[in-house]
């Protein structure tokens, strides 16, 4: 026998021939193209199973002594130099293996398939989603980031699209749907590419040099918003273009200015920063979207502790209490026997006692109002009714913090601290009653110090409630993005198309294969005004194609896509504009993923059973 054959790598050690119908035996020969398969039989090997080994043929027949790998992979085994098999990988029969191109390919189409599903949720006309949890809670929403969330993606590279779009979200909060679709079209064309036989790597290098020149280009092309405390409305259009592909666009100007408000009056433009966490967005079933409305103040869902309190104080100065109206627990373990009627009443008495104290100490330091965090129990309540102190009870620790944030004043852990100057002040808190409901809400407005502030939404269900606070937080992370940086490029596609004309042109200057890879780079930049028409309803190949030549012939880069049909492609006139800082970090990310993807060449996945 062949030494040849006794020494090759054993990876199977029983196989069913598929391409021939006979029962194959030791030492025939099948020739299957250019490869010979030699049934035999391991010298050493104890079980005298039948083993195919694959041997290269050249074109005299004479073996070239190379060893091709077998069919099955059910075991890696290998055998030294006395014929004794060892393990190269373990338990390779319950893992799946992609090698190569074959692994690419089934990545890239994993995320294509993702980028497709919201590839229609893209621009004002998008479609929404309508996602089913497994306890039956509906989500409809058309918000990127939100949809990935929800679906359920079980791919690993379905995941990586899933984290994208949450980085957008996190660094920008808008353009999640926008972000994937890029990638997917990136993958698509990195694709077309691979099959024509470019090294993923090449690719790679082309698309990190396409997106630094589209984020130049984009730097080159953007304008500058000058707005100011008095002048907000740049910052407004600038949300209503958020908003315009949300399902809320019918009251997108009023959104949009609460919106603007909510985070100027929280913003300090000194240092170009917003806190968000000083925005508090409260929602509750009832009423239109038009009611929504924005609070200097806190509103907080809950009503005063007893229904004969006064329902508005002015000019309030609140004591925020994180201790029980209650008297005070011994740590250890205790019993108390009470046997006479007379032990019972000094007890009675000295509860009292203890009640009367915590309410005179409130009046003495002048509090008008008493917000705690923990519940008394109906005698605490019936002594403050009395003593003429309204209170409210059981609220959260996170609204406690922002009603002392705003009123000015001081959390007090202890009634023996409790002082005047820890009291917080509000010029008006008043309790409101929704429709024919029992719902009522505590609204704390003009407050000491109007650093915190309530958007208060109003829609005919749960479902268009959390879809409104959604767009309202996308709203306000762009306002909070022009604070920061206060370039803006033109949406509609127009800054795309524009990236996309000047990569291209740039592509004739690079000598090597990376030249193909800034095309196709280009060509994915197309894919974002592509599905804005074809969501649009427009014919998506002419119209992009239209406006990229007139941009072209008038240098002029504000020309979009027209999906609101209003008779002009210029953004300009529409007042359609995005972020800078959005737009480059949706090319930055998408190529970052893009490029980790095509990396990928062996996949090891444990099979399914």
């Amino acid at each position: 026998m062949n030494p040849l054959i006794s020494a090759a790598f054993v990876i199977a050690t029983e196989l069913a021939v598929e391409f021939a119908s006979i029962k194959p035996r030791v030492g025939q020969r099948i020739a299957t193209g250019q490869a010979v398969k030699v049934i035999t039989r391991h010298p050493k090997m104890e079980d005298k199973k039948n083993v195919i080994i694959e041997i290269g043929i050249q074109e005299n027949q004479n073996t070239k002594g190379e060893i091709w790998c077998c069919y099955n992979n059910t075991m890696a085994l290998a055998f030294d130099e006395y014929g004794r098999p060892f393990i190269i990988l373990r338990e390779q029969e319950s893992k799946n293996r992609l090698r190569g191109i074959d692994a690419q390919k089934a990545n890239i189409s994993a995320g294509v398939a993702v980028s497709r599903i919201l590839r229609t949720s893209l621009g004002p006309k998008g479609m929404d989603k309508m996602l089913q949890s497994p306890d039956g809670d509906i989500t409809i929403t058309n918000d990127g980031a939100t949809i990935l969330e929800q679906m359920d993606v079980d791919n690993q590279i379905g995941k990586l699209m899933v984290e994208l779009s949450r980085s957008q979200d996190y660094e920008i909060g808008d353009g999640t749907t926008g972000v994937v679709v890029l990638a997917g079209a990136l993958l698509e064309q990195a694709e077309k590419l691979l099959e024509r036989g470019i090294h993923p790597i090449r690719v790679a290098e082309g698309f990190e040099i396409s997106s630094k020149m589209a984020v130049d280009h984009l730097e080159k092309i953007s304008h500058k918003f000058d707005f100011s405390a008095s002048n907000i409305e740049p910052l407004v259009q600038t949300c209503m273009t958020t908003l315009s592909s949300k399902i809320v666009n019918r009251c997108k100007r009023s959104l949009a200015e609460i919106a603007v408000k909510g985070v100027m009056a929280v913003a300090d433009l000194e240092r170009k920063d917003v806190n968000l966490d000083l925005i508090k967005v409260e929602g509750k079933v009832g009423g239109k979207l038009e009611d929504t409305e924005l609070i200097y103040g806190i509103v907080v869902d809950k009503d005063m502790s007893h229904p004969q309190m006064p329902k508005q104080i002015e000019d309030a100065k609140i004591a925020i209490l994180t201790c029980p109206f209650e008297p005070p627990k011994p740590k250890t373990k205790h019993k108390v026997d009470i046997d006479t009627v007379e032990k019972f009443q000094t007890l009675r008495k000295q509860e009292q006692q203890y009640f009367d104290e915590m309410v005179q100490k409130c009046k003495d330091v002048g509090a008008t109002l008493v917000i705690c965090q923990w519940g008394f129990d109906d005698e605490a309540n019936h002594l403050l009714m009395h003593r003429n102190l309204p209170a409210v009870r059981w609220v959260g620790g996170v609204e406690l913090e922002l009603i002392a944030i705003a009123t000015g004043g001081r959390i007090v852990p202890r009634f023996q601290e409790l002082t005047t100057e820890k009291l917080g002040k509000a010029g008006l808190v008043r309790e409101k009653a929704f429709g024919t409901t029992k719902d009522r809400m505590l609204y704390i407005e003009h407050c000491a110090n109007s650093k915190a502030v309530t958007i208060f939404i109003r829609g005919g269900n749960k479902m268009m409630i959390e879809e409104t606070k959604r767009s309202i937080h996308d709203a306000l992370c762009v306002a909070r993005n022009l604070i920061r940086n206060n370039s803006i490029v033109y949406g509609g596609g127009a800054a795309e198309i524009s990236c996309s004309i000047a990569v291209e042109a740039a592509a004739d200057k690079y000598p090597g294969v990376e030249q193909y890879a800034i095309r196709a780079f280009a060509d994915a930049l197309d894919a974002v005004p592509m599905a804005l028409a074809e969501n649009s309803g427009l014919q998506p190949i002419e119209t992009v194609s239209a406006v990229k030549a007139q941009q072209i012939k008038e240098n002029n880069h504000c020309c979009g896509i027209d999906c609101n049909d209003t008779g002009t492609n210029d953004m300009r006139e529409q007042n359609v504009f995005e972020t800078l800082i959005g737009k480059q970090q949706q090319i930055l990310l998408a190529t970052q993923v893009v490029k980790m993807i095509l990396k990928i060449d062996d996949v090891i996945s444990p099979s399914e059973y």
